[in-house]
């Protein structure tokens, strides 16, 4: 898998843990209601927290607040086909980090996703 894959929505869809934490970037997937679902290795080292802290938590108000904006929360509740790459900075419990995140969502799926490549 990679970051910039064509179809990478179709591979996470049928990725395992497993196949999910040997990513080499982050990877927060969640469902209709936006509680993570799954919370890759690679995420959890660079956010500094644990896989079983996140799991079943809203992921834009607990996990990742500082996601809780128009630029990337709003875009999962009004776009149902999304597959975006944005710049972004990162701010919760860290320094100031600059990533690029990828939207990932297709609509009737069960999961959405938040990838994240530190560059």
């Amino acid at each position: 898998m990679q970051f910039t894959d064509p179809d990478l929505l179709g591979a996470l869809e049928a990725a395992d843990a497993a196949a999910l934490d040997a990513a080499s970037f982050g990877i927060i997937a969640f469902d209709q209601s936006a509680h993570v679902t799954e919370y890759n290795a690679l995420e959890a080292r660079h956010a500094g927290l644990s896989k079983e802290r996140v799991i079943g938590k809203h992921v834009f108000e607990e996990v990742a607040p500082c996601m809780n904006n128009f630029l990337v929360a709003q875009r999962f509740a009004d776009e149902p086909q999304l597959d975006v790459t944005l710049d972004y900075v990162l701010t919760l419990r860290m320094r100031p980090t600059r990533v690029k995140l990828r939207l990932l969502q297709r609509a009737g799926a069960a999961r959405a996703y938040v990838l994240v490549e530190r560059t």
